[in-house]
């Protein structure tokens, strides 16, 4: 098995009730590939309940088979729509992490 976590930073410029929306179209939109991408056991993304101390509003907990199943989750159509329709025109800045579990 391997963990997929990723951190996103939103867009500053976003007024708190877009932030709010961007990051629901996000959960929705992540979590819904579970059955849709070969290999991706479970999915949850993170948007509420964020203290001061932290420095990134978003985090994606993602569980995957094997590192071949990664490979293919980061080129699937459906996961790619979903990065550059509700991800990336909001963010500005992303951390990665994978690893074997």
């Amino acid at each position: 098995m391997v963990k997929h976590i990723i951190l996103w930073t939103l867009n500053p410029e976003l007024s708190d009730e877009e932030k709010k929306v961007v990051k629901a179209g996000i959960k929705e939109g992540l979590e819904g590939l579970v059955g849709k991408v070969p290999g991706l056991v479970d999915v949850k993304v993170y948007i509420d309940g964020r203290l001061a101390s932290s420095n990134a509003d978003v985090m994606l907990d993602s569980t995957l088979t094997d590192e071949e199943a990664l490979k293919g989750y980061a080129k699937h159509p459906a996961h790619v729509a979903v990065a550059n329709g509700k991800v990336r025109p909001y963010t500005v800045q992303r951390s990665c992490l994978d690893f074997e579990i």
